[in-house]
């Protein structure tokens, strides 16, 4: 097993030779790291594991997923969590063939799909038959802790809507840490400098008046 500390971005290895776990991404052919944190590597599958935390799934939860495998009747699936999801054929909004999973979805295309079950052995599966779930084809997915979700989301989803109101972007907000946000690129960079904002200052008070008191600046 190799543990070190790895940053976004850094190659990890290549797909001929390793397969890529959770906290990484695929490229031309090569596996990266999606995250700052320890890389470990355990059944020739590379994992990042964050240093702050991961997401602790709970049933119910809708989570953004990225595709890690499509296996013969089901799909392996990076919830930021710290086991890969099974989303099994039966729980796809497709009528799937046998041996044909990765003609719906491929390795490193994104879900939202719903935690339907966890087991005592901590493993977990997906449904893809909730009202917002989909293959997400467009727009830009971010990640931050899972643990500031709420403050995004704000009481009374008090601090989504500030950020809606002055960037207009239609946003998605999965409870395992990743946001799906759809705007113009000057918009898009200001909803994500809030939400990095609110990220890193998550423990204050005051923070939905500083950051409408921010974007309103930016918007005049």
């Amino acid at each position: 097993m190799i543990r070190k500390i790895v940053l976004p971005g850094s190659l990890l290895g290549n797909i001929d030779e390793k397969k890529a776990g959770n906290g990484t991404f695929i490229e031309d052919g090569k596996i990266y790291s999606s995250r700052l944190g320890i890389l470990e590597e355990k059944n020739d599958y590379l994992n990042v594991i964050p240093l702050s935390g991961v997401y602790e799934p709970v049933v119910g939860d809708n989570v953004i997923g990225i595709i890690q495998e499509a296996m013969r009747n089901a799909w392996l699936v990076d919830i930021n969590a710290s086991h890969f999801a099974l989303l099994g054929v039966e729980e796809s909004p497709w009528r799937v063939n046998y041996g044909e999973t990765a003609r719906y979805l491929k390795a490193g295309e994104m879900i939202i799909a719903t935690v339907i079950r966890i087991d005592e052995a901590r493993n977990i599966e997906l449904s893809m038959k909730c009202k917002p779930c989909r293959k997400i084809e467009d727009g830009v997915i971010i990640e931050i802790q899972p643990s500031k979700i709420p403050r995004v989301i704000g009481k009374g989803a008090s601090m989504l809507s500030v950020i809606k109101k002055y960037t207009g972007c239609w946003m998605f907000v999965a409870q395992n840490g990743r946001i799906w946000l759809k705007c113009n690129e000057e918009k898009l960079a200001y909803a994500v400098e809030a939400i990095r904002k609110i990220e890193k200052e998550a423990h204050t008070v005051g923070l939905t008046q500083r950051i409408e008191k921010m974007l309103r600046e930016k918007n005049e």
